[in-house]
């Protein structure tokens, strides 16, 4: 990509970011969006504190988001999403300070020296193809002179980055390791923190029921503070019922609305898709339907409490100091056996993951790896064709058809400027969906972790297929020829060709800046579907409320999209510095953008208490390696003597991990007992922490107002059960 075609990307990316900004203005502030763009607000307006929503002038958003304390932004959206924010404004901290070396020290070395020009004498000399530059590619090391003494320059800069990360990283994870440790204090006791989860429980004993041995070995244990289990069922058939029981219910609903605003009884046919068959009364037909399924639900109910008892249980005790205690300890000799962790936030639990056996565990994860692995490697092979675009004068040269495209300055202009970059969009935008299955289908036990296995899963592959792919495939396919001359000189065309793929990059951040944060802050597309939604398929407040629903932030595609600018920004940092004003204004843009979507939009599905910050830690500090043996390896490129002087620092990132994790991470897997010991409010009671932890299908009105009804259902074992194996 030349510089006219950056100009033209950066140029459009910020007039189309200016006209959604103007339309999120002029929308916001029309009455009937209100639930688009204000439903957090709404909703804690409902809500039993008695807050108020108010009318919020939409010019004066950026102004209420600056100003926005932490602990408004936790009350509105959750610690998550605070931890969150409080990783973009990490990351706009270290480009900030990085850029008070980068920029005022490295542009001018690389700008005054001619390297590039040298490089094209040469090749015209020889009568070889001498690589096309601008003047923006004389802005990188690239212009840099091999073995020049300005190279120690770069040097210094590639110190001063890697300490810059490693200071700011280490004081953000105690300021959230401070945060997690203040909300799990909470006067206000959550039910998760009195419970425990086990798994992989040994086959019953002859003579004893499920329940009685779950009871007796934990009575044992801990005598003084167990209060009782949940023994979790195969509920695989009664949630199916259920399911189909609630979809009735909406449909009810439905009709009785339809029914009360046109004064007649409205009628369906019963046959394919509504369209044949006989025609009944819809009101009654659902009634009856669901009535029969509650028969049915009924008896799939009894089943699994009876009869599809697993080796899990839910295990109560009677303090936040107890159940933190007990979920350290190891419970068995056998580490396949009782294995214990703390137990997942009810709204979150993934109840079919929670029967599934210690190995079968093991193996499903092994195989989502090879999945995962063989997925990253095929999906190489469309992006580094996609990066090829932006070299479309050797594309011209291995495909004629094209010169008519390339010919025209306006049109190859766009093509290099949009492409590229919408093409990768577009294959990113796959396989978040299919990430998340097979996060899921490990045997992971929360959404939560889930969430965070999907996203590790996608920040791996981006850096390897974006950033390495596009990289390498735009390098090698620009040079293809040279190659093929002269493949023992692949390591320095690589090395030299490096620094100017960052006119990409750029390009690409600026699209997702603009583009991105635009159409986040318009929230256009929620909005058309909302507005179609309710104008031809909602009825019922229900299906309105549905329709306007926000969810939550999208931490799986949203934290490694993040990633994917650190890691471009920190391994163009020293070798184009021209990339960091870029990276500062996307997330200084986004930590603006998102502070807004906190408060007033994106209602949180569950909570973890900031357990994505140690991957999110991590994973900078695999980006930050990265950028540093690119260094070394630039730098042996440029034949500089002293370039094993680089050597020490991914090994000081390394030992940096290591500290990190030694000293904080156990603090974010369990909690301290130092933390539970703090006096609470109020303990939750026994009926309200089991009701937490029942599945929703065999959470219903007529069977749990008598808790204790509800434990004698679960402890009715028939003999057969102490042999039955979940399926």
């Amino acid at each position: 990509m030349d510089f006219s075609a950056l100009v033209t990307s950066v140029g459009t990316s910020f007039l189309i970011f200016v006209v959604l900004l103007l339309l999120y203005v002029w929308l916001a502030s029309k009455q009937g969006n209100q639930v688009v763009y204000y439903p957090n607000r709404l909703l804690k307006g409902k809500g039993k504190d008695g807050y108020v929503s108010k009318t919020v002038n939409p010019f004066t958003w950026m102004a209420e988001a600056w100003r926005a304390s932490e602990d408004e932004i936790i009350a509105a959206a959750g610690l998550d999403a605070a931890v969150y924010l409080t990783f973009v404004g990490t990351a706009l901290a270290i480009m900030v300070v990085s850029s008070a070396v980068c920029l005022p020290v490295l542009l001018p070395l690389s700008a005054t020296d001619r390297n590039n020009q040298i490089e094209r004498q040469e090749a015209l000399a020889k009568n070889k193809t001498a690589s096309s530059y601008d003047d923006f590619d004389n802005l990188a090391m690239g212009n840099i002179q091999q073995k020049s003494n300005r190279l120690w320059g770069f040097v210094v800069a590639a110190y001063f980055v890697s300490f810059v990360t490693y200071f700011i990283l280490w004081k953000t994870y105690k300021r959230v390791l401070n945060l997690r440790a203040r909300e799990q204090a909470s006067l206000e006791a959550k039910p998760e923190q009195f419970v425990i989860l086990v798994q992989d429980i040994p086959l019953v004993p002859p003579g004893k029921t499920r329940k009685e041995q779950v009871d007796s070995f934990f009575r044992r244990l801990h005598p003084d503070t167990f209060d009782r289990s949940l023994i979790i069922c195969d509920i695989s058939q009664a949630n199916k019922v259920w399911v189909e029981i609630e979809g009735y219910r909406k449909k009810l609903a439905r009709a009785e609305f339809v029914s009360e605003e046109s004064k007649t009884r409205p009628t369906h046919k019963t046959g394919f898709l509504g369209l044949m068959g006989k025609s009944v009364d819809s009101i009654d037909f659902y009634n009856e339907k669901i009535k029969d399924l509650m028969v049915k639900l009924n008896t799939k109910q009894k089943v699994a409490l009876t009869e599809k008892q697993a080796g899990a249980a839910f295990i109560i005790f009677n303090s936040r100091l107890a159940a933190a205690s007990a979920a350290q300890v190891v419970h068995s000799q056998l580490t396949d056996t009782w294995t214990v962790i703390p137990a997942p936030e009810p709204r979150q639990v993934l109840w079919k993951n929670l029967t599934i056996p210690f190995y079968q565990r093991m193996i499903r994860a092994n195989t989502v790896y090879i999945i995962v692995f063989l997925t990253v490697i095929f999906y190489m092979i469309p992006i580094t064709f996609v990066s090829a675009f932006t070299t479309l004068d050797e594309l011209r040269k291995l495909l004629p058809f094209l010169k008519w495209v390339v010919d025209k300055k306006a049109l190859k202009s766009i093509l290099e400027a949009y492409l590229p970059q919408l093409a990768l969009i577009l294959f990113l935008a796959f396989l978040p969906v299919i990430l998340m299955i097979l996060s899921k289908a490990e045997g992971i036990a929360s959404e939560s972790q889930a969430v965070r296995a999907a996203s590790g899963k996608y920040f791996y592959f981006i850096v390897f297929n974006v950033f390495l792919g596009v990289t390498l495939g735009g390098t090698l396919f620009q040079s293809l020829k040279q190659i093929q001359k002269e493949p023992s000189k692949i390591v320095n065309i690589l090395g030299t060709s490096l620094p100017k793929t960052a006119t990409f990059f750029i390009s690409f951040v600026a699209l997702k800046i603009f583009v991105g944060y635009g159409l986040e802050i318009s929230r256009l597309v929620p909005l058309v579907v909302y507005h179609i939604k309710r104008r031809f398929l909602c009825k019922t407040e229900a299906e309105l409320r549905e329709a306007w629903a926000p969810g939550g932030f999208g931490y799986a595609t949203r934290v490694p999209n993040d990633m994917l600018v650190m890691t471009i920004a920190l391994c163009y940092a020293v070798l184009a510095p021209m990339i960091i004003p870029f990276a500062i204004l996307y997330f200084a843009v986004g930590w603006l953008v998102l502070r807004n979507q906190a408060l007033n939009v994106y209602v949180p599905s569950y909570e973890s208490y900031g357990r994505m910050w140690p991957h999110i830690q991590i994973r900078i500090i695999a980006a930050l390696i990265l950028s540093q043996l690119t260094m070394i390896g630039y730098f042996s490129v440029k034949e500089f003597v002293y370039s094993f002087l680089l050597i020490p620092l991914p090994v000081a990132s390394l030992l940096f991990a290591y500290l990190c994790k030694k000293r904080f991470y156990t603090s974010f897997c369990v909690t301290s007992l130092e933390v539970a010991c703090k006096d609470v409010k109020e303990v939750p009671s026994l009926s309200s922490i089991a009701e937490a932890f029942t599945p929703p299908c065999l959470h219903l009105e007529d069977k749990f107002d008598d808790p204790e009804g509800f434990e004698d259902a679960r402890s009715t074992v028939s003999s057969r059960a102490s042999s039955m194996v979940t399926s």
